[in-house]
């Protein structure tokens, strides 16, 4: 894997991150504090979920 792709692509993934906090600081301090309030086995499903859609974006565009 070329290096300079792997910097562009975590370049592109702060910008995407950044993003809600920016267009909408409130909204995105609601959605923080819900996740916070979520169960240790909710949020393992969560992240493992976008492992996996993640997995498959990237077999899609690949």
């Amino acid at each position: 894997m070329d290096s300079d792709l792997f910097w562009s692509a975590l370049a592109l993934v702060l910008v995407l991150e950044g993003l809600f906090p920016f267009l909408s600081p409130g909204g995105w301090r609601r959605t923080f504090q819900k996740l916070l309030s979520l169960q240790d086995g909710q949020l393992r499903f969560f992240g493992l979920s976008s492992i996996v859609l993640g997995l498959v974006l990237l077999w899609i565009v690949t």
